[in-house]
């Protein structure tokens, strides 16, 4: 597998990762005794781990394009 479709996938598993911490936190899904359920920190978190992932998929992006020439 190239590695810039590796790099992406993670990416977008990180991002997947951070919207759901981010409705965690606003309990809008996951069950009512999880720590992070209701918690404004993780509403933070949560956007601050997508946006993570979205540089993750930006980097494995231009290493596409990189290699693509």
């Amino acid at each position: 597998m190239k590695k810039w479709i590796s790099i992406i996938i993670v990416g977008a598993i990180i991002g997947l990762f951070g919207i759901i911490f981010h409705l965690q936190g606003q309990s809008v899904v996951g069950p009512e005794s999880s720590f992070m359920y209701s918690n404004p920190d993780w509403i933070t978190y949560g956007i601050q781990i997508a946006i993570i992932g979205l540089i993750v998929i930006g980097i494995g992006t231009v290493i596409f394009v990189l290699k693509k020439d």
